[in-house]
């Protein structure tokens, strides 16, 4: 494999994972009844609609259908793809949450 075989493959594999951190992300929220482009236009309103989430939401299932999407991991994957922003706005949404009593 020369390098630029190389290069179109890694750049393949982000652009997969970061389709999977898009659907996580859009998961979470219809778990959580929070509408993912509003949320994402919270953290980045000077964008125009996102392509990559719209085709996200095509994939999600309802919550009632949907495996638990813990906050911790789609706060590290948001980290890991460097969208502070977003993570920020999401923190915000849980801390609105009731808070649990034991």
């Amino acid at each position: 494999m020369n390098n630029k075989q190389l290069e179109e493959q890694m750049i393949e594999n982000y652009k997969r994972e970061e389709h999977m951190m898009i659907l996580v992300f859009a998961q979470w929220c219809i778990n959580h009844g929070l509408d993912p482009a509003a949320l994402y236009h919270s953290a980045y309103p000077e964008q125009p609609n996102n392509e990559a989430l719209e085709k996200a939401l095509e994939l999600t299932v309802p919550k009632e259908e949907a495996g638990e999407v813990p906050d911790d991991t789609l706060l590290g994957v948001l980290s890991l793809f460097g969208n502070e922003e977003l993570a920020f706005i999401v923190t915000q949404e849980i801390d609105k949450r009731p808070k649990r009593t034991r």
